[in-house]
């Protein structure tokens, strides 16, 4: 590592896990958390399909406002006081705008600021030369679309710590990886180099933790009740890290939410596939052996995680048309509500079916029904034995290569109110369903040469030095999981999932990822011996049209399950109700997992 002056720890809080987070978020972190670093992660790849279009709208549109609007305005001048340094991906697909705002509202306020600038991630205009190298969808294989709208490469941490090294005050960037806006100022402080690969890993796990804001520190937590009485003032998760790669995890005192070995693992696990293979730009990290330790009340240190040397790649993710799309929804009750619910959805695209026919306009691209109220994301799961809802929202998405179809079916959706079922009224806003355009994703890999990030502070442009000595061009990761044979299965009975492990999920493009956490681990061989991914195929076959595989991450007694091609298309493309995957660790904690007979009663007894 590079020889400087170092703090013996470096506190960053997470204030952002998504463009429209709370606002309470960096005003609790910077006047109560002691913070070194602000960061924000505003960026999901859905986010970023809507800055595609705020952007075709606008030329000054096309980054998150809020940071600029709702944050950066009414706290610049407590931030500046307290020598806090910003970092955030805020720029979207308009970095220079977002910079630009940024600027006025300081020169308003009378707060002298650095800014810095993160650009090179925009290959838009680079459409010719990627189809000329022939590329292709990094899971389908499918070749680039005709019309891409947009193109951004994920970059990495350096570019970050280049523009803190030239001593800027506030970092934008445009897409970079989530975890990097954590990374960045830790190269900075520390003086990681570019080989330093376990420092690197661990700098980007407190990044994964921190990005998603109060996940980490409770708010999405399985055991729900632990954390509901602090909702209304969560806490957010602050990473207090140190040269070493170590670092803990807590968030700002008197403040609501949990810090524990399971909050924090529930997050690790979240939209991260192999745990022993997490590419990102700068390093490949290995989160198999990582421990957790709660060394007092919300505080969790965190350990043991490993680096191996990057791809030669950056993924490039991008945007284009893919057609229409629209959502009509209605309450219905009753008598039969369900039944009526169901009639409702499929007499209705019947008859826009044949309007369709009698226009020459072609069929859906696809259709969907959901009986919101009756168990429609549970597929053959449902409890059958339930009363029967008597209240339900009939839910009908649609898409459609031509507007002029899905400006049909909207009309029809309420042309039909007289002439269909009884018992409805509005499930929402009055009118018809609006029609959208579907901005669909499309991700390619790219050699890391023909990717050169720009860095600017105030006017001049700053220099990065982020390539390392080595590179990762074989193969690489876990050996997925086996379902454990050893497992003591004398005298057992069968119980729910959740009494012995808690779960998150979440989404990667077309693909789910499903982690698994045990509540203690002498229970791990009772889940590994139910909970397979044979099972967990079977559990989610209403949706699952690819494989299941299962990766231990045994440092955390813990299982992760990537379930591909599960939802739909992903994103902004699916009709699916859940399309990221949100809700599939509560369906998958009410498997039947099977265990002695004696811990079966000692867990029910407890409930």
């Amino acid at each position: 590592m590079t020889d400087r002056t170092q703090k013996s720890s470096v506190r960053i809080g997470g204030a952002a896990g998504y463009w429209g987070d709370s606002q309470e978020a960096p005003r609790q972190l910077v006047m109560q958390g002691d913070i070194d670093y602000l960061v924000f992660d505003y960026l999901a790849e859905v986010t970023m399909s809507i800055l595609v279009r705020a952007k075709e709208k606008s030329a000054e549109a096309g980054y998150a406002r809020d940071f600029v609007d709702l944050v950066m305005k009414s706290l610049l001048r407590d931030i500046k006081a307290r020598g806090i340094r910003v970092i955030a991906n805020a720029g979207g697909v308009n970095v220079g705008a977002c910079a630009a705002a940024l600027a006025k509202v300081a020169e308003e306020a009378g707060v002298d600021i650095k800014i810095g600038t993160v650009e090179g991630d925009d290959l838009s205009g680079r459409i010719d030369e990627l189809r000329a190298a022939g590329v292709n969808e990094m899971f389908t294989g499918s070749p680039l679309p005709d019309k891409l709208i947009s193109a951004n490469a994920y970059l990495g941490a350096f570019p970050i710590a280049a523009a803190l090294d030239a001593g800027a005050d506030v970092v934008i960037t445009g897409r970079c990886v989530d975890s990097a806006v954590t990374l960045g100022p830790l190269i900075h402080e520390f003086g990681w180099s570019a080989d330093d690969f376990d420092q690197l890993a661990a700098g980007t796990l407190a990044g994964h933790i921190i990005e998603c804001g109060a996940q980490a520190t409770g708010g999405n937590f399985t055991d729900w009740r632990d954390t509901v009485d602090g909702w209304d003032n969560m806490g957010y998760p602050i990473a207090e890290c140190r040269a070493d790669g170590t670092f803990t995890i807590t968030k700002p005192e008197n403040t609501g939410g949990l810090v524990s070995r399971l909050t924090v693992g529930e997050q690790i696990l979240y939209e991260i596939g192999d745990p022993g293979a997490y590419v990102v730009p700068d390093v490949i990290c290995d989160f198999t052996d990582v421990t957790l330790s709660e060394s007092a009340h919300d505080r969790l240190d965190v350990s043991g995680v490993k680096g191996l040397p990057p791809t030669p790649t950056y993924k490039v993710s991008a945007t284009y048309r893919d057609g229409y799309r629209a959502t009509a929804a209605t309450v219905i009750t009753g008598f039969d509500a369900v039944d009526k619910g169901r009639a409702f959805a499929e007499q209705l695209i019947k008859r826009t079916r044949r309007l369709f026919t009698e226009r020459n306009l072609g069929d859906y691209r696809d259709t969907a029904v959901h009986l919101i109220g009756a168990q429609t994301l549970w597929g053959e799961n449902a409890d059958v034995a339930a009363p029967q809802a008597r209240e339900i929202t009939a839910r009908i998405d649609v898409r459609h290569d031509q507007r002029e179809a899905v400006e049909l079916f909207s009309k029809e959706t309420t042309g039909v109110a007289l002439s269909m079922t009884t018992g409805r009224c509005s499930a929402g806003a009055a009118g018809r369903p609006k029609v959208t355009p579907v901005v669909a994703q499309y991700a390619f890999l790219i050699p890391k040469d023909n990717v050169h990030a720009i860095v600017r502070v105030g006017d001049a442009a700053i220099a990065v030095n982020a390539a390392p000595t080595t590179l990762t061009t074989g193969a690489y990761g876990s050996v997925p999981a086996e379902a454990d044979e050893n497992a003591d299965m004398a005298d057992t009975q069968e119980i729910p999932l959740i009494y012995l492990a808690v779960a998150r999920s979440g989404d990667k493009g077309n693909s789910a990822n499903i982690g698994v956490m045990a509540r203690r681990a002498e229970w791990m061989p009772y889940i590994n011996a139910s909970v397979t991914p044979e099972r967990v195929r079977q559990w989610f076959g209403h949706v699952v049209e690819g494989d299941v595989t299962c990766f231990d991450a045994p440092g955390m007694h813990a299982v992760n399950f990537l379930l591909t091609q599960t939802l739909g298309g992903g994103g902004t493309s699916s009709l699916h109700l859940d399309t990221q995957a949100k809700t599939y660790a509560q369906q998958l904690l009410a498997m039947p997992v099977r265990v002695p007979t004696a811990l079966a009663q000692q867990l029910m007894k407890q409930d």
